[in-house]
């Protein structure tokens, strides 16, 4: 696969739309889920994903190949997610649709009518939560537990260091406990008696 990508990425960049149209076949999946995470909003997300793909082919000259070309990707779209939410905080619009399920809830026993309340009520409550997180910490988390990218990844695509991304995610982490607990979707900690 990592040929072929890299056959693509040389025939795209000299132009060839079916190349680059492989590319987006390789990379829509991801592409729309990290849009969807950020957005919330199915539409949007499509949209973003759309945006991202036109970025990167009118960017191509850009990219370095001595990085991986879905973490350049992954970047023009959380970066292009992160300028959508800005506008929409500017327009005080809020992220109210859940989050689609993160792969590890779902098992081949986790069919049932019970489960999948269970797992509609957790995506609620990890929607609600990131909802309340500012747009960079959003991103991070993002990033770092659904898709698992390193801190070196993160650091790069966010334009940072990886002291900053570790110290957003730390934030972050602290925000979405606190906040939990203020809604009653955390239990707090109980002091242990000595006895």
């Amino acid at each position: 696969m990592f040929d072929e990508e890299l056959a693509w990425l040389e025939q795209a960049s000299k132009g060839d739309k079916v190349a680059f149209g492989r590319l987006v076949e390789a990379y829509q999946t991801p592409v729309y889920n990290l849009a969807y995470r950020m957005l919330g909003n199915p539409g949007e997300a499509e949209e973003a994903a759309q945006e991202a793909f036109i970025r990167a082919f009118t960017r191509l000259e850009s990219y370095d190949p001595s990085h991986k070309f879905s973490t350049w990707l992954l970047s023009i779209t959380s970066n292009y997610c992160i300028d959508q939410l800005r506008k929409r905080r500017a327009l005080l619009l809020s992220i109210d649709e859940p989050l689609p399920p993160h792969p590890a809830l779902h098992s081949d026993r986790a069919k049932g009518p019970e489960a999948q309340v269970m797992n509609s009520e957790q995506e609620e409550m990890v929607q609600s939560l990131l909802s309340e997180l500012q747009a960079d910490y959003r991103q991070a988390v993002i990033l770092r537990y659904w898709y698992e990218l390193s801190y070196e990844e993160i650091a790069e695509m966010m334009d940072t260091t990886v002291s900053a991304i570790k110290s957003r995610l730390f934030r972050a982490r602290r925000q979405l406990a606190e906040v939990g607990i203020e809604k009653g979707l955390v239990p707090t900690l109980q002091p242990e008696t000595v006895g």
